[in-house]
Formats: structure tokens, sequence, C-alpha cells
């Protein structure tokens, strides 16, 4: 069931929040979603949200089961971010996003597996276990959001929130066969995300239908005081999307994508649009700059895992040997590979051979976009060259794993919206069309995927 048709049964009676929170509790997690299940919470949440329906106080998401990545801050819940450095830290307080969702009512079955530190594209890099894709138990899910993506498309909560960095809600959401919304970054406050890399990262919601993607936007979205970044951001009803002029970049349909991917595509794009044929120039520096970027900014934000204020502690006989062991055994070998890329990218002599280098070609990957938007008003292209790899396929390869962000990336140098949407499946795997908006134009964009889910 939907958010809507759970609304309307909790509404009408035919069951109540504690009863379908029961019923979503006892799922198995056969696909390792979950890292942890927060039963007491979710519980007392059920009880809570059939008072509020009682009083006629409920809102559309009130007593509907959900789930969070474990990046996201629940009070008095594991944050482990799927890494061994974070593995018994309990949050002590809530994210904006989730106070706001609590206060409709909602209700946290638990907190799912990603990426460690949401630095991967498979859920591979999981301190703890990797997700399977419901689809296919021998293919990743996606990631970094994996076990959100996966989490509700085995019916294990409704929907979830997941975080994206460089396609994390959109490579898993189309890897799944589910919505996944980025939104334009600072739509939602990132207060309560561990930090990855900042001027990037973003909280979204992974979904069954865009409806369920646009109220889930619509209650965790607006200014907050707590985050600097954060704007202002108001639900717009633009339902003639059947008229819009279509982009379609030829630098997205080059050679190494699935050409069955390709055709289906396509074949979606084709539907009632009028079609035009743009170009991102800089679309093939994007990957690079984004990998000198992302990392430059992770190697500064997970400089406070230092065994010292909170998380593992290896205690040695100094300072600087306490850190070695600390972060040795504590981060996986990807949050490693990163944390020297960074570290390398901003050291000096070569901060402007790399780390300024890549700003430029952000800002002239912008200047694309916003030229392209004058002419067009969304963009279409695949969300990833190909459907879901096998388990363990690319792990061992970093430069294979990084392309699966290839069409994902640009979108977060830019800061622009853009959803996944399930158009069909090559060789029983779901396929995502990924369609791109303007700045704040995140209901335009939902409201041309209502067209497909």
């Amino acid at each position: 069931m939907n958010i809507l048709e759970i609304y309307k049964g909790l509404s009408e009676k035919k069951f109540s929040a504690l009863e379908i929170t029961k019923e979503f509790l006892a799922k198995k997690d056969k696909y390792n979603a979950f890292i942890t299940i927060s039963k007491d919470l979710a519980l007392e949440q059920a009880k809570k949200a059939d008072k509020m329906i009682a009083k006629g106080e409920n809102t559309v998401l009130t007593g509907v089961p959900m789930a969070v990545k474990d990046n996201i801050l629940v009070e008095g819940v594991k944050n482990t971010c799927a890494s061994k450095i974070l593995k018994d830290y309990i949050a002590p307080y809530d994210a904006t996003c989730i106070k706001k969702l609590k206060d409709l009512g909602a209700v946290i079955i638990g907190k799912t597996n990603l990426d460690e530190f949401a630095m991967g594209s498979s859920t591979e890099n999981s301190g703890f276990f990797t997700t399977k894709n419901p689809h296919d138990i021998t293919r990743v899910p996606g990631g970094s959001s994996g076990g959100s993506a996966a989490a509700v498309a085995a019916d294990l909560c409704c929907y979830a929130l997941g975080s994206d960095t460089g396609g994390s809600i959109r490579q898993p959401a189309s890897f799944c066969g589910v919505i996944g919304l980025k939104p334009t970054y600072g739509a939602v406050s990132r207060y309560g995300l561990t930090a990855f890399a900042s001027s990037f990262d973003q909280i979204g919601p992974l979904a069954k239908t865009a409806e369920d993607a646009r109220i889930v936007l619509n209650a965790i979205a607006g200014k907050d005081s707590k985050d600097s970044t954060s704007i202002g951001f108001k639900d717009k009803i633009d339902t003639n999307t059947t008229q819009l002029k279509v982009g379609i970049p030829r630098e997205y349909f080059i050679e190494g994508i699935n050409s069955e991917v390709e055709v289906l595509v396509k074949q979606a794009i084709k539907k009632n649009y009028d079609i035009m044929e743009i170009s991102l120039p800089h679309t093939k520096y994007a990957l690079a700059a984004y990998y000198i970027i992302a990392p430059s900014e992770a190697s500064a934000n997970l400089a406070r895992f230092d065994g010292v204020r909170y998380g593992l502690s290896k205690a040695e006989k100094d300072l600087f040997n306490t850190y070695l062991k600390t972060k040795g055994v504590g981060f996986g070998d990807e949050v490693k590979r990163r944390i020297m890329i960074g570290t390398y990218a901003l050291s000096a002599g070569y901060y402007d051979a790399y780390y300024l280098k890549a700003q430029k070609v952000r800002t002239l990957i912008k200047q694309d976009f916003d030229k392209a938007f004058k002419k067009v008003d969304v963009i279409m292209t695949p969300t990833c060259s190909s459907p879901a790899f096998k388990i363990g396929e690319k792990i061992d390869n970093p430069l294979a794993m990084y392309l699966a962000d290839i069409f994902t990336v640009s979108v977060n140098l830019a800061g622009l919206p853009a959803v996944s949407v399930p158009i069909g499946t090559v060789d029983k795997l779901p396929v995502g069309l990924q369609i791109i908006g303007k700045p704040f134009e995140d209901h335009k964009i939902l409201e041309v995927a209502k067209q497909y889910a």
C-alpha cells in the first residue's frame, strides 16, 4: 500500500496505526535492508498516531510506517552510518526532517543500511553487511541509500528517507524500481544529517509513487534556522505537463550505455512531449570534478571522528597514535580512500591544480544547465547506464564503481532537483528514467513523474 492508501484505510477505521505497524514489524528482512529495527519507538509512535486519528488531528502521514537511512539522526536510536567507528553511537537529538515527520505522526520502523558514511554506489561498502536487491538477491540494490530503496521495494516500509550526494537516492531507486527524489540543494534542511560532502548532500524521499514523494517532500522541506543553506520552499501546483519542452542531452547517450536501457529510456521520453536535443558540453568532466570536490569536503568533515569526543576510541600512548589506531580500525577501505584523495587535493602545491580547477569546472557545468533551461522546461536522461550489477562485480575496481554515478553527479554539482522513476525492466531488472528540473521546480518534475508512476 502507498501513503494515500494507508491514510484512507486509517481514516475509514479499516485498521489502526498500531495494527499496521505490528504487521510491518513482523515482516522478515530477507534483504539486509535494515541495520536497526526501532520496535519500541515504532509502537509508541503508532499509539500516538491512533490518538491523533481519534481526535481528528491526523495528517496524510499520520500512522504511516517509514524507514530512515542510518546517517540521519533519530533521537534515542543508533546512528551508525554503517561504520564500525559509530557502531554503538546513539543519536542525542532528531534531525530537522525527522522532527517534522514526528510532529505529523509518522511511525519510524527502523534505520536502513548504506555504504559507509554514504560513500559508495552498491551498499557493499557497509561496515556490517551487503543489502540485496529485492528483484534479484544476487545483485546490488545500488547506493549509498541501498537499504532505503530495498526496504521500499520489498514492502518493509511504505516510504523511506535517503540522502543524495552524487546520486545516492536516484541510483538505488533505479536499481530497485522505486521513485527516488533528490530535491533542490537547500530545499530540505541538512541539520541532523551526518555530513559527507556539505555542498552536495541533500535529504530526499524514496517512495512507491510520485505523489507519495511529493507528500513527503512537502512535509520535510523548508527554511531551518539550524541550517544556513536551507531556503524557504513551498508546494507549487503545476498540472500542465503535457506541453512541456523536454531536453535530451546528447552527452548522456554515449558508448558504453546498455543498449536495451537506451531503447527503454528513449521510448519513455517520446511519450507526449516536444523533444529538443541539447548539449551539456562539460558533462564529460563532471565525474572527475565530483571525485575531487566531494572527497575534499569529506576529508574535512570526517576529521571529527577522532576517538576523543564520541564513537570508537583506541587509546594509545599519545594523541597522534590514538588517531591512527582509531581511524585505522574504525574506517573501511573506501572511506580511507576518499579521505586520502581529498587531503591530497587540498594539500599545499596541489590545491590550485586539483580542487580549485574542479570548482571552476563545477561552475561551467552549472552554466551548461542554465543555458539549457532557457530552451527547455525539463531534461530527461537515463538514471544509470545499466540495470543493477552483481554483488562483487565491481567492488575491487573503485573506478568502475565510480562510473555507476556518471549520469547523476552533474545534478549535484549544479544543485538541481532530479527524480528517478521506473519505466520498465531489462532482464527482469528495473530501469529508471531521470527527470531533471530547474532550481526549486521539484514539484514540476514530480508532476511529470506521475505519468510513469
